[in-house]
């Protein structure tokens, strides 16, 4: 039992020596990953502002630029002068259930975290800081310290399987798997290619929460997402929606879920407009919103 338990540490050790000077501070409280010369990947909830400080395993500090960032889907590469620091490489593989992993941080800079544990899930969904849907994450067990977002998850050979983003909750975390997919986002940020997403600028209740309040105030329940805010200025505002707008139609399809809803917006790109159903009160209006600037309200009757 002792010489399996001290095989173990060594190799666990041994992983964290290898893999520890690619792992950074990025500015007052996160983490993140030297994946090319001069180029450092973390999650964009990261930053705060246009530049930001790394700090390195060996204590050095450089100020970095943003290359790239995708903040719906909470991804970022700045770029810094990685002194030769080492880049981490990718895994070669997807995660396995059940295998063993270790979750790097260096939160602020403030030194090395290390935590270790099994993959419990796999293809789990979350939504991002500004509430996209992010699907084919890792759960996982590693516990992670405040400030380790961003860092990497690695398996035994100390590849990297995903970028840690946040706690699950009950002693779980996630981490965007480095797959394909990953590697393509981190290829296009690096070369300086922020995507351009479809937004209507509004935030949005479940339709759970739009029955109980309809209900509430006398109104009939309705399947749809709810607006509890409008950006001020954003594709939405210049079409007229409002505040407390239930939206239960879009491009002809109902609305059941917010997630729906934002798969509509998305598809909608290329055409740089969508037409939605809304109920105000109990009006049905019809709203066609131009992504790309103004939009207009039709108040006849859908």
């Amino acid at each position: 039992m002792g010489s399996a338990f001290e095989g173990l540490t060594k190799e666990v050790a041994e992983v964290v020596e290898a893999v520890s000077a690619s792992v950074v501070g990025v500015g007052t409280g996160g983490s993140g990953v030297v994946m090319g010369e001069g180029l450092v990947v973390t999650n964009a909830h990261n930053l705060r502002g246009e530049e930001v400080i790394v700090t390195f395993s060996d204590g050095r500090r450089a100020a970095a630029a943003i290359a790239g960032l995708d903040a719906d889907g909470d991804l970022t590469v700045v770029s810094v002068d990685t002194g030769g620091a080492p880049t981490l490489q990718w895994g070669e593989r997807s995660a396995r259930l059940g295998e063993m992993v270790l979750a790097l941080a260096n939160p602020g800079g403030r030194g090395m975290r290390v935590g270790v544990g099994f993959v419990s899930a796999l293809d789990v969904a979350f939504r991002g800081p500004g509430g996209r849907r992010i699907s084919g994450a890792i759960e996982h067990t590693a516990p992670l310290t405040r400030g380790s977002s961003g860092g990497p998850l690695v398996d035994g050979d100390g590849r990297l399987l995903g970028i840690d983003t946040h706690r699950a909750g009950d002693g779980f975390y996630l981490a965007v798997q480095a797959g394909e997919e990953l590697r393509g986002r981190f290829d296009a940020l690096a070369r300086g290619e922020s995507p351009r997403r479809a937004r209507l600028g509004v935030a949005l209740a479940p339709p759970r929460v739009a029955r109980r309040l309809r209900r509430s105030v006398g109104l009939p329940e309705r399947n749809g997402s709810l607006v509890h805010a409008v950006e001020t200025g954003g594709p939405a505002d210049r079409a007229g929606i409002r505040h407390g707008d239930l939206i239960v139609a879009a491009a002809g399809a109902p609305v059941t879920s917010v997630d729906e809803l934002a798969a509509s917006v998305e598809v909608s790109e290329d055409g740089g407009s969508i037409d939605l159903g809304v109920v105000r009160g109990v009006e049905e209006i019809a709203v066609v919103i131009d992504l790309r600037g103004g939009g207009t309200a039709d108040e006849g009757r859908v």
